[in-house]
């Protein structure tokens, strides 16, 4: 099934679980980053019916929304892409009801993915620095590095997103760096699939779990070795984009929200992350 097909089914999959025949049980939401969250909404689904009087409902946003949402109480579960700045853990350590606990239940790559056209052309890896003169606008041409003669079509994704902030870190050096070689902002995986796949020049970034035949991942050159964004390299970390895939739980969360996120972590729940494209921690 693509990543386009599942996002629909997650749509639908989250609107039957909040039918009104759930309020007799239990409501719980989970909130944030929409690359965690198709392992928790597939792993919602998978534990509606085995616990039916408890509904859990799965909303995206980005790793902002989800560590907000934890910070200002208003979901019961956080989704997060990246780790938590030191201003959002004190946020987090000091809630007025407890602290929240930061599990770390898969990893990926960010994966700098391009338009099928630009792979084809040439464009199969890339060092960091010249992804770097990509997004800085010091590049503009894919000719300039090999590839096409085309103009290069940068996307970046708001400041919120976990993905974001991963990349800016490795490529820009820093998660807060401008990318003024950026000519378009994205939000959601599958908006920036979607826009890259319909694109004959673009550049992004995107999990690894969101590649397809449209959009390609990127080899990213490292000690002279062209290091792709697959889950071995992952494994082995030598992929220089990796991270670890979040949720946030209150350390009093309800017993049902505490067991629902160590459904996540067991031998089920890490095969959901597994068929999700993602690599599991257990």
């Amino acid at each position: 099934m693509t990543h386009n097909n599942r996002f629909f089914l997650m749509l639908f999959s989250t609107l039957f679980l909040a039918s009104p025949d759930a309020d007799a049980g239990v409501s719980l939401h989970a909130a944030g980053s929409t690359t965690v969250l198709p392992i928790v909404s597939e792993a919602a689904s998978a534990y509606h019916k085995a616990h039916p009087d408890i509904t859990i409902t799965v909303s995206g946003g980005g790793s902002g929304v989800g560590i907000a949402s934890m910070i200002q109480g208003t979901a019961e579960i956080g989704m997060a892409s990246r780790d938590t700045t030191p201003e959002e853990q004190a946020q987090l350590d000091n809630r007025a009801d407890g602290k929240v606990d930061n599990m770390v239940i898969a990893r990926d790559a960010v994966a700098v993915v391009v338009s099928k056209a630009v792979y084809l052309g040439g464009i199969t890896h890339l060092s960091l620095a010249q992804i770097a003169d990509i997004y800085r606008g010091k590049v503009s041409n894919w000719k300039q590095l090999g590839g096409p003669d085309a103009k290069i079509l940068a996307i970046d994704k708001e400041a919120s997103r976990g993905t974001r902030h991963v990349f800016a870190e490795a490529v820009l050096g820093s998660s807060h760096a401008r990318a003024p070689g950026a000519s378009l902002i994205t939000g959601s995986n599958n908006e920036e699939q979607a826009i890259v796949a319909r694109s004959d020049q673009a550049i992004g970034m995107l999990s690894n779990a969101w590649l397809n035949d449209r959009v390609r991942g990127i080899a990213v050159d490292v000690n002279g070795q062209s290091i792709k964004p697959t889950i071995a390299h992952i494994r082995d970390g030598s992929y220089p984009i990796s991270r670890g895939l979040h949720v946030l739980l209150p350390r009093h969360a309800a017993p049902e929200v505490r067991d629902f996120v160590h459904f996540l972590l067991s031998v089920d729940g890490q095969a959901i992350v597994k068929k999700a494209g993602y690599l599991p921690v257990r």
